[in-house]
């Protein structure tokens, strides 16, 4: 087995157990309070899609949305995986900020797809001990497809832990994006933070 597919798999069972910390029963957050939670997320994304702001600016501006909604600490933790274990305070407060960077820049320069575009939320459902908030994405030239948000107040706020664009997870395809460059470090997680900075 090589280093990568041993290190998704072990990430993968280090998702079992963050999974659960990230969404674990809390009773205050509502079906209601997790779709105006998306709302207003969805509501965000549109305005920037609509702004006509150049690619940069929308850059910012995403990653301003991402750091505002998204439990970007789990997040973070969970795309490091197992080796978030060996990681000093530091270097965890370190990569966390370097990757909320990297989501923004790898994400936010699709934005440029969206102009013309909507993105509408359509339904909320209770889901194990978090909720799942489905909208849905219609570009132009495009069928409309389907991205998920699942939100917790488990870090004491509304706040969202992955998205699932298409079926695809963003923490889990960012697992092994992640695991690869610290692979490419020799394990070396200052190395890979280095990296994280300068990628997306």
């Amino acid at each position: 087995m090589n280093d990568i597919s041993r290190r998704f798999l072990i990430g993968a069972g280090a998702a079992a157990t963050l999974l659960p910390a990230a969404a674990t029963p809390a009773f205050a957050l509502t079906e209601a309070r997790a779709r105006g939670l998306i709302d207003q997320v969805v509501s965000d994304i549109n305005r920037v899609i609509a702004s006509g702001k150049s690619t940069g600016a929308m850059i910012r501006d995403f990653e301003r949305i991402f750091a505002r909604y998204a439990d970007v600490n789990i997040i973070a933790r969970s795309t490091l995986g197992a080796d978030s274990r060996r990681a000093s305070s530091r270097q965890m407060r370190a990569f966390t900020s370097a990757f909320q960077g990297y989501i923004a820049r790898k994400y936010g320069k699709r934005f440029r797809e969206f102009i013309g575009g909507q993105i509408t939320v359509t339904g909320v459902r209770r889901v194990k001990s978090w909720h799942e908030v489905r909208s849905t994405v219609k570009l132009r030239g495009r069928s409309p497809f389907t991205v998920l948000f699942l939100v917790s107040d488990r870090s004491g706020r509304d706040l969202f832990f992955d998205m699932v664009i298409e079926g695809v997870s963003l923490r889990l395809s960012e697992r092994t994006e992640i695991g690869a460059m610290l692979d490419r470090n020799g394990g070396n997680i200052d190395a890979l933070i280095a990296d994280v900075k300068r990628a997306g």
